[in-house]
């Protein structure tokens, strides 16, 4: 689920950038993938072709266009970049992948990922969009939600209210093979300077060789780590 800003327009182009950029498409399959009438499908795409935010390839179907990777190229990540030097050290003292992950809506999406050079690997890739309902890192994120967020999550979710009570009142929280079978992590929240909670971090690996309890033994590191990204935020 995207964020809506409330100003019709933007949020009718997003979609269009959103749909193309998941597979290059049709004026038709954009139509569909966006629920948009044709002509205002239309007008939106090419008005972002002539900013080249949208382009048309060989056989005519919409794509991402350059204009994006330039403004990325300029883009600063405050949490990505005080992230950069803690994460190294995080899979170095545990052995085992770790993550970041941000809220968006009632998913969470991976923002930042690094994996052990060798062994059983437990791999999220940058731009994976997960459940907010299974893991530890959803129940960091959902726990300092919204109400509402936590309303519309919690009737499917594999955990319930109480558990993120429990996660608030320690400060962490871990999974074993509910996001995943055969995968346990355990996560905690990253605050900015207001002390707000924006992200969450994450160690998982596989449940046979780092236990269905990873709490125990990596609470205290994920709290450190989210601890240094705090202070460079």
């Amino acid at each position: 689920m995207r964020q809506h800003s409330g100003i019709g327009v933007l949020d009718k182009a997003m979609g269009v950038l959103h749909a193309v950029a998941a597979e290059p498409c049709t004026l038709s399959d954009l139509c569909i993938r966006t629920g948009l009438p044709r002509a205002t499908a239309h007008r939106l795409a090419v008005g972002l072709e002539v900013h080249r935010l949208v382009t048309r390839d060989t056989h005519g179907l919409f794509r991402p266009g350059p204009g994006l990777a330039e403004l990325a190229a300029s883009a600063t990540d405050t949490l990505l970049d005080a992230a950069a030097s803690v994460l190294p050290r995080l899979r170095e003292i545990t052995g085992e992948s770790v993550q970041i992950y941000r809220r968006e809506g009632t998913v969470r999406v991976c923002v930042a990922s690094m994996e052990p050079p060798t062994g059983l690997r437990d791999t999220v890739l940058i731009g994976a969009r997960l459940p907010m309902s299974a893991g530890s890192g959803a129940k960091v994120l959902l726990a300092w939600a919204d109400p509402q967020t936590q309303r519309a999550v919690l009737p499917d979710a594999e955990f319930g209210e109480r558990v993120l009570i429990e996660v608030r009142r320690r400060g962490w929280a871990q999974s074993a093979g509910e996001r995943e079978p055969g995968v346990a992590s355990v996560a905690a929240p990253v605050r900015d300077a207001a002390g707000n909670v924006i992200a969450a971090v994450s160690v998982s690996g596989p449940i046979d060789r780092i236990g269905r309890r990873p709490g125990a033994r990596w609470a205290a590191d994920l709290l450190a780590a989210a601890e240094a990204i705090h202070k460079r935020l």
